[in-house]
């Protein structure tokens, strides 16, 4: 016991802050896209999963995009990869990138923030995701993290939870589920649809075993990654109580 108490002691404060100017990315990490030319032919042609639109109205879709960076290779004339990590939306729209600013997440209401602004409870929904969205989410209740001090904590029971975090692309196995935790849930409740296979599929968008989203359950925060960075999600999440800008 003593020993574990002097290694706690040298260990010191391991805690990230957040929001930091100090904040540290891995080298290898891509952010938010940037769109440096409207001839996205070769950036289409690269990317796996038809992310990217080159015709009329040209934009790369974050919903779809798994992060590869495969278009900027393939066309760095066209495509950037920013090391940004805010990258949520309220908007699926927004996650389009076009020569338009990027639209962040807009905070939930003056009454939906009273309620939640303290004490945020979700229930984690991994509808057929892989487990790499599942672990960024785990990730953020450890030390280094800590996403109980700013009051959000995963319930077990949707009875005992404010909304549904959504991984995975929603198989027919999981349809059914899916809607009876939401209807368990009593409201108000928010839904955040986290990484690619939650918002678009990923990919296995199209596949005939993935359903998506049902359309009567509404979605309040997309966070687009594949997976997300867990600063991303932390965010996002933070983003839609009030407790960051």
């Amino acid at each position: 016991m003593i020993k574990a108490l002097l290694a706690r002691i040298r260990q010191g404060y391991r805690t990230n802050p957040f929001p930091s100017a100090d904040i540290k990315l891995p080298h290898r990490y891509l952010g938010l896209p940037k769109l440096k030319s409207s001839k996205l032919e070769r950036a289409a042609a690269a990317c796996p999963y038809g992310a990217i639109s080159a015709g009329a109205g040209p934009g790369l879709d974050m919903g779809r995009c798994v992060f590869c960076g495969a278009c900027a290779k393939a066309a760095p004339e066209a495509v950037e990869f920013t090391r940004e990590y805010k990258l949520c939306s309220s908007d699926r729209g927004a996650l389009v990138i076009t020569d338009r600013d990027f639209k962040r997440a807009q905070t939930l209401g003056a009454d939906l923030r009273r309620i939640f602004g303290r004490s945020f409870k979700l229930r984690q929904v991994s509808a057929g995701g892989c487990g790499a969205c599942e672990a960024d989410c785990n990730v953020l209740q450890t030390v280094g993290f800590d996403l109980g001090r700013f009051g959000v904590q995963f319930a077990a029971s949707p009875r005992h939870a404010d909304g549904i975090l959504l991984t995975g692309p929603v198989t027919k196995n999981m349809e059914l589920a899916l809607g009876k935790t939401y209807a368990a849930i009593s409201s108000p409740k928010v839904v955040i649809a986290c990484g690619a296979c939650a918002i678009g599929g990923g990919p296995y968008a199209g596949h005939e075993e993935c359903v998506g989203i049902p359309k009567d359950i509404p979605v309040d925060l997309y966070i687009p990654g594949c997976p997300p960075h867990p600063l991303t999600i932390l965010d996002g999440i933070l983003r839609l109580i009030g407790r960051t800008e």
